[in-house]
């Protein structure tokens, strides 16, 4: 067939760190091998090609056949994990080693999710701190909240049942708990519905309560700090709201808060009972297995959320222990690795075939390019080679009908994972089989392509005269060669999402070691909030901003429009 196989940038690509030369130009030469080549011819060549190109591990499928790669390749990416001391860097992540190194801190969010940890075991000291006990006690008391509320012992201020709760926050305090909620609504307490608020504007507040009773509402604020403008800003609407209706002394009766900061909350008038902490070794992205996933928790109930905490241990296990080769994290990262490092895509699309999962790709925007988003290396050097993909993504017969043409015959070049549980999540299997072949065809679509001679075939076999077959073929070539893996699974679980929310945290941790970036900080994202601080007061007219006269015409226009 004919075929266009995705290549890289113009020029050669910068080695990557820790790689030898010769390992580099080993991965060069499999690329440029592999160019002359084609996903189809590749499987047509190797009746065995899903076998060594697919693995199974913790109820997971992982089958990367589709992706333009062979076995001396991967055997190639592998000695580049090998090389760059991903084994050393896995120990170091889940040892408390310091691994954000510009905040010098470790990253233990793999600590909230260890389960069978009592009280007995070694701890885990960071100085004179046992993060396993304080994650136990928080636990414990994250539990014992969400029962209360769950079974109606904890009542609103005039002793009616809450049916009804809100999480204020934003970013991992909001896509998190979000995508968590809607991806498990099967496991939902029917009782208790549970509302998100995270944008800054108002709107989302004044839709989510204008069908809530203040007096069964119970607001959850996330905000490790207190202070964030866009939780704050809608949590004291949340106060407005409950005591215009109830009266100030009804917010300790219709609020909680996940914080450290003390005094902000003792302001606000959380009560002491009801505070839960987040510690700074937990990024925001990684928070979910926090009292920062409470929402969550009150929604499906402590047993089935502990499910999804002991997926997550599940795939924490495997990342420690499995082989290289059978590792899913490992090689996700790796397949990252050679399709934006050595072909040249520069997005990655996320596609569920289970709208409860409709929420992932927003969740994995977070996670991926908040922590591979970064142009220096750990040391504060120039990074010389591409770091993290733009991720993105819909559900899969959704996105068919929207952004699946650019995917088969556009230019731009995107990586693929397609999710695909084998069970209807609401018991539909009779449509969700629908859904299985749709992702199969579409998966396949993508990597064989579609030649002009299989066209032209097309066309003549609807016996179309010669001269419009010719004009109709080429706009009906598909070139292949789209780089894709299936995720599938047995079901969508809270178990399963665990590991699947897992496996991509640890997928993120592989290329950052890899591209040797920090996935831990976010310093992208400070600029733009102190410089709302002033506009904030700009916009107001309580603030003029001098040299400016871009901003200062726009805001006049602002302000003229606000008067009228």
């Amino acid at each position: 067939m004919s075929s266009v196989p995705l290549t890289a940038t113009a020029g050669s690509p910068a080695p990557l760190p820790f790689a030898s030369h010769d390992l580099w130009q080993s991965l060069l030469s499999h690329r440029d091998r592999l160019r002359g080549s084609s996903v189809r011819a590749l499987a047509a060549a190797d009746p065995d090609r899903f076998a060594r190109l697919s693995v199974e591990a913790e109820g997971l499928l992982l089958d990367y056949s589709r992706q333009l790669l062979d076995a001396p390749a991967l055997a190639g990416l592998l000695a580049l994990v090998e090389a760059s001391s991903v084994p050393t860097a896995i120990q170091e992540l889940f040892e408390g080693a310091i691994v954000n190194g510009t905040e010098q801190r470790p990253a233990l969010h793999v600590a909230l999710r260890e389960l069978g940890v009592g009280p007995g075991t070694q701890p885990l000291r960071l100085g004179d701190f046992d993060v396993r006990a304080a994650v136990r006690t928080e636990r414990a008391r994250a539990r014992a909240f969400a029962t209360s509320v769950i079974s109606g012992s904890r009542k609103g201020a005039t002793g009616q049942r809450i049916t009804d709760v809100v999480n204020v926050g934003i970013g991992g305090s909001d896509l998190g708990p979000v995508m968590a909620t809607e991806a498990l609504k099967s496991y939902a307490n029917p009782r208790l519905r549970v509302h998100f608020v995270s944008n800054l504007d108002g709107v989302q507040f004044a839709d989510t309560v204008a069908e809530l009773e203040p007096a069964k509402t119970l607001f959850v604020i996330c905000s490790k700090t207190f202070t964030t403008l866009e939780t704050l800003t809608n949590a004291r609407l949340a106060r407005r709201w409950i005591t215009d209706k109830l009266g100030p002394n009804a917010v300790a009766k219709h609020f909680a808060a996940v914080s450290v900061n003390h005094a902000a909350m003792d302001d606000f008038g959380i009560g002491h009972d009801v505070r839960f902490t987040m510690w700074d070794w937990v990024g925001g992205r990684y928070s979910l297995w926090s009292a920062i996933g409470l929402a969550v928790e009150l929604a499906i109930g402590p047993e089935r959320f502990e499910e999804l905490l002991a997926g997550g241990h599940a795939m924490d296990r495997h990342f420690r222990t499995a082989p290289l080769a059978q590792n899913l994290p490992v090689l996700l990262g790796v397949l990252g690795v050679w399709n934006r490092n050595l072909l040249g895509c520069d997005s990655h699309a996320v596609l569920p075939y289970d709208q409860r999962l409709h929420r992932f790709p927003a969740y994995l925007q977070q996670l991926e390019m908040e922590s591979t988003g970064k142009r220096v290396r750990r040391d504060g050097r120039p990074v010389e080679w591409d770091t993290g993909p733009v991720i993105w993504g819909e559900p899969g017969s959704n996105a068919q009908h929207s952004f699946f043409q650019l995917l088969h015959q556009g230019t731009a070049r995107v990586s693929m994972d397609f999710l695909l549980p084998a069970t209807s999540s609401v018991g539909n299997q009779a449509s969700q089989d629908l859904a299985a072949a749709n992702c199969l065809a579409q998966a396949e679509a993508f990597a064989n392509g579609y030649s002009l001679e299989e066209a032209r075939a097309e066309l003549h076999g609807k016996r179309l005269e010669p001269s419009r077959v010719g004009e109709l073929a080429p706009h009906k070539v598909h070139p292949g060669d789209r780089p894709n893996s299936i995720l599938a699974f047995q079901k969508l679980d809270p178990a399963t999402l665990g590991k699947l929310v897992a496996l991509y945290e640890h997928k993120v941790y592989v290329q950052s070691v890899i591209w040797d970036i920090n996935p831990f900080d976010q310093w992208g994202v400070e600029l733009g909030k102190r410089l709302a601080d002033r506009f904030a007061q700009a916009v107001r007219g309580e603030l003029a901003i001098v040299d400016n006269p871009r901003l200062e015409a726009l805001f006049d226009r602002l302000a003229g429009w606000r008067s009228r």
